[in-house]
Parts: C-alpha cells; sequence; structure tokens
C-alpha cells in the first residue's frame, strides 16, 4: 500500500473522475476527506469506500471559499490527525460555445471553481505541512486538464483555467520544495462519463462520441484509464517522493 494511512482530502469526490481518485486511494492504504457541494454523492464515496474496507469521511464545503477550507482541513485534523496530501479535483466548465458568448457570470466560476480553489488550498494546507515538519512535508495533486495544453475552440475560457493550474502548479512546485512540500499537476483527457461531459460536447454524449474517444485511446492500459478515472495515476505524486518528484505534469 503505497499510501498507507498517508491523509488525503479530495475534493469533488462526489462523481466522476473524483470518485475514482478517491476509492483509488483508500485501497492504497489513505484516510480520505471526501468533499463535494452534493453531500448525497459524497456520502455514496464514502460508503463505498468503507464497505471496501477503507477509511473515510465526508466533508460538505465549497472550495471557492476560505471557510470551505478551513473545515476541510479541520476535518482531515479532527478525524485523521494530521494532513498529507489535497487534490484539487473539483472542477467546472461553461457550455462549449464561441468565447463571445461566455458570459461574465460564467467566466467568474470557471476561475473561482477552477484556479483560485488551488490558491485558497494552498494558503490553508501549506501552513500544516510546514508545521508538520520537513521529514513528513506534503503533497498537492492538482487537475488540470490537456485543454490546457493543448486548447481547442468553443471552451477558450476553460481552456485558460486549466492552463493557470498547470502554470501555477510548476511555480508552486518551485516555491514550496524548500519545505518538503511537492506539487503535481495531472491533465486527463476528455472523459465522456463525468457530469461535465455533457457541457464539454455542447450536448449529449451519444454512443458515436463515446466510441470515438474510446477508439482514440488505442492503448489497453488507457482505455482502462479513461473507464476508472484515470485514477492511478493520482496515486504516485501523493506517495513516496522518492518515487515521484516535485513539479511534474502527466496527462
Amino acid at each position: 500500500m503505497r499510501l498507507k494511512n498517508k491523509v488525503v482530502i479530495v475534493t469533488g469526490a462526489g462523481s466522476g473522475i473524483g470518485v475514482g481518485i478517491a476509492t483509488r486511494f483508500a485501497e492504497e492504504g489513505a484516510q480520505v476527506v471526501v468533499n463535494d457541494i452534493n453531500a448525497k454523492g459524497g456520502e455514496a464515496t464514502v460508503a463505498t469506500i468503507k464497505a471496501a474496507g477503507g477509511s473515510a469521511v465526508f466533508q460538505l464545503a465549497d472550495v471557492t471559499t476560505d471557510a470551505g477550507w478551513k473545515a476541510l482541513v479541520g476535518a482531515a485534523q479532527t478525524h485523521f490527525g494530521g494532513l498529507d496530501c489535497v487534490v484539487n479535483n473539483a472542477g467546472w466548465t461553461h457550455v462549449n460555445r464561441p468565447f463571445v458568448e461566455v458570459g461574465e457570470a460564467d467566466f467568474d466560476r470557471c476561475f473561482s471553481v477552477n484556479v483560485k480553489s488551488v490558491y485558497l488550498a494552498a494558503l490553508n494546507a501549506l501552513p500544516v505541512f510546514r508545521a508538520q515538519g520537513k521529514q513528513r512535508g506534503g503533497s498537492m495533486v492538482n487537475i488540470a486538464s490537456t485543454a490546457g495544453i493543448r486548447p481547442r475552440p468553443g471552451l477558450t475560457v476553460y481552456n485558460a483555467s486549466k492552463g493557470a493550474v498547470v502554470l501555477m502548479s510548476k511555480s508552486m512546485a518551485a516555491e514550496f520544495a524548500p519545505d518538503s512540500v511537492r506539487v503535481n499537476c495531472v491533465n486527463p483527457v476528455f472523459n465522456p462519463d463525468t457530469a461535465l461531459s455533457q457541457a464539454f460536447a455542447g450536448g449529449e454524449i451519444g454512443e458515436a462520441r463515446r466510441n470515438l474517444n474510446s477508439r482514440r485511446c488505442t492503448c489497453a492500459c488507457a482505455r482502462k484509464a479513461m473507464r476508472t478515472g484515470r485514477a492511478s495515476s493520482r496515486v504516485c505524486p501523493a506517495s513516496s517522493p522518492t518515487h515521484c518528484p516535485t513539479a511534474g505534469a502527466s496527462g
């Protein structure tokens, strides 16, 4: 178990990729604080983890607020005695449409959920990592997107927000490294089974679109990863620093 007794916060873990990350981390021995604004989904994830013999609690919190992050970090410390890793998975997108048709409210929400949440996570988690000492250190895994490095029309504002996460992760990694705090960024490809898939596609995901994505994933491992939320790729950055360097970015 690569994450035995590690205390991990996973945001947006009530559906989609977040469920895969939280359950996979628990399988690897982590004690997981499951977060989502959807209490029903978050509690279901906790139930799944516990049914498999894992350890998890649910914390309802809005990751775009400082109060939300204080509640999350507090839950980790109260229930599990500390904090080792934060997985910033919560995300949001505007509907696929021309740039000039994206409203200001959607612009603000996109950057608030996708970028500001990472900023607030660091503000609240970093002091805990530093107080625990360099031997224990800490880790942040920021879920960006291939859209942040290979942007496509129709999602320009979303692309920009994920590009910001990629660059911020690299800069945070360089700045936090002296405190033994690692920061990594993972860039998933489009997944037709997430709550945001229809917004990405600009409409319903039919079998033709689903099959197209399957054909693009020619590697058996890639196809399996897409079905399971690519959770295994998130485990490595959160485990031992001897296995995973800081400042990485993977697809």
